[in-house]
């Protein structure tokens, strides 16, 4: 969230530096697999820095597995806050400033409320994906509920009910994440409809 809003923010930016390297970071990353994220960072990485420095630098699985999924998400996120924040109405923007609010302050008061009550679907539909994109992190070993389940079946040599149970725990989850986001979105319609 804090990657994505940060970059989300530097893609409206009057900075044209700042924008162009929002747009790169966001075009690179959703146009790249997530997997071979994974692998540059946990591997590409560490060789690249033993090729530049001489000695060895090994990343921690759990530590490569959040930085990419982190940036990786990030990207998704920053495009959901910049649409967010492009579909408030100009003139709430002019409003806030015509109050004597400065650009930040009008950002921060008036239009990431109103953003936030648009991009919260979205959002929920990201954080669906990045969790069930959390079974790739098993590629490199990370010990999440794809690979001990991986690992319960070299013990006991019976995939069906263990991928079963998997895909129970996964829509489980991903359905509480979902009526999470149904439930914020009602109240925050409840919220509109006062005004």
């Amino acid at each position: 969230m804090l990657i994505g809003t940060l970059v989300g923010l530097a893609r409206l930016s009057d900075r044209v530096v700042l924008r162009a390297l929002a747009r790169i970071y966001v075009d690179f990353i959703r146009g790249t697999p997530l997997l071979v994220q994974i692998f540059i960072i946990y591997l590409g990485i560490p060789s690249l820095l033993y090729v530049l420095t001489g000695s060895r630098w090994p990343i921690n699985v759990y530590v490569a597995g959040i930085a990419a999924c982190g940036i990786n998400s990030g990207a998704y996120v920053a495009e959901i806050v910049r649409g967010g924040i492009q579909s408030i109405d100009r003139g709430q923007t002019e409003a806030a400033r015509s109050l004597g609010m400065t650009g930040a302050q009008a950002m921060r008061h008036v239009v990431l409320p109103q953003a936030l009550k648009r991009v919260i679907p979205p959002l929920g539909n990201e954080f669906i994906a990045m969790l069930k994109d959390t079974s790739l992190l098993s590629v490199i070993g990370v010990e999440e509920l794809t690979r001990k389940g991986q690992l319960f079946i070299a013990v006991t040599f019976a995939p069906f009910p263990v991928y079963m149970g998997i895909l129970l725990m996964y829509l489980v989850m991903t359905l509480s994440i979902s009526r999470l986001v149904s439930m914020m979105e009602r109240r925050l319609a409840v919220s509109d409809r006062r005004d």
